[in-house]
């Protein structure tokens, strides 16, 4: 997970900004499933 998004994540959490905990979780969901990671690239070969 990108430091930026820890980041976020944990400032919405202490401020209990459940929307904006939502809508970072839809990010991370939609940013696993479009990059690829290292993992996954292995597999491809």
């Amino acid at each position: 997970m990108p430091s930026w998004l820890q980041r976020q994540l944990k400032e919405a959490y202490q401020q209990k900004d459940m929307r904006q905990v939502r809508l970072l979780n839809q990010c991370w969901f939609y940013y696993k499933k479009t990059i690829p990671t290292s993992s996954q690239k292995q597999n491809e070969v």
